[in-house]
């Protein structure tokens, strides 16, 4: 169970402690949360101390979505790419098994017709990882064929396909400024709910409203609570367009999954907001 990031102003002194050296954040972000997405390395290969440093601020049960560099998906639309995925993977090693999947998020011009190029990508990679793709070419959603097709190329790779959820978001006008940003940024696409593989990932995307964000995850605590009891184990990463009140969020939906289903375990307790005293 995670979010976005692991570190937001907005939560500083709201959830996680005041002030908190860059060093101590995602520790401070793990006593929430057991995942969290790595979207930072889509933009730069982060140098090995930095990395280092994460694998220090968490336990080995944490784990990481951690994305592809952008060149690789964005700029190569995988053809090639080794000279930028082989110092990434390297880059990434100290992680051990905190690495959850290596996240090939595309972009929305990658579509059907390009699914040799991630068929090819996929059979190039090394076999000690998982891997989990997100697509947002609008044909994957609405053309069965497209899907098909897609799956099958995942399955051969024992891959997963990674919806992001944003029907929320668009069901109604924009109420907020982060919520009309996320209008002009988010995708627009169908909801998708099949599991590939035993370890699915989900990315959901709710309103700066929380009632509404509640109401609109609803059907993913069903989905969820159903895949645990099929024996996966799901991967849920819980946005909102201004992301103020994540990280009780995604615990709020750990608990919504936890009171159907209460042999699964529990969050850690989060670390106190503000320095113990004496008084």
């Amino acid at each position: 169970m995670g979010c976005a990031m692991w570190a937001h102003g907005p939560w500083q002194g709201r959830f996680l402690p005041q002030p908190l050296a860059a060093g101590e954040r995602l520790r401070a972000y793990a006593s929430w949360c057991d995942a969290v997405e790595g979207n930072t390395t889509f933009y730069a290969t982060p140098p090995p101390q930095t990395v280092e440093a994460w694998a220090r601020q968490t336990g080995p049960d944490f784990r990481l979505l951690v994305k592809l560099p952008k060149p690789i998906t964005h700029g190569r639309r995988l053809a090639g790419g080794d000279e930028e995925l082989r110092p990434f993977l390297a880059a990434m090693e100290p992680l051990g098994p905190r690495v959850h999947a290596l996240w090939i998020q595309l972009p929305g011009s990658f579509g059907p017709g390009d699914l040799g190029a991630l068929a090819g990508f996929l059979r190039r990679l090394p076999a000690g990882h998982r891997y989990a793709v997100e697509v947002r070419h609008p044909a994957f959603f609405t053309d069965p064929r497209a899907a098909r097709a897609l799956e099958g190329v995942l399955a051969g790779a024992d891959a997963e396909w990674v919806p992001f959820d944003t029907t929320v978001l668009f069901r109604g006008p924009p109420d907020t400024d982060a919520e009309r940003e996320a209008w002009t940024r988010k995708p627009r696409l169908p909801r998708r709910s099949p599991a590939l593989t035993d370890r699915p990932i989900v990315r959901y995307l709710g309103r700066d409203d929380t009632a509404r964000t509640v109401e609109g995850w609803q059907c993913w605590v069903d989905t969820i609570t159903g895949w645990l009891r099929e024996g996966r184990s799901p991967t849920v990463f819980v946005h909102t367009p201004d992301n103020a009140d994540a990280l009780p969020l995604a615990r709020r939906f750990h608990d919504e999954v936890r009171a159907r289903l209460p042999r699964l375990a529990p969050l850690p307790d989060p670390l106190p907001a503000e320095p113990l005293t004496l008084f």
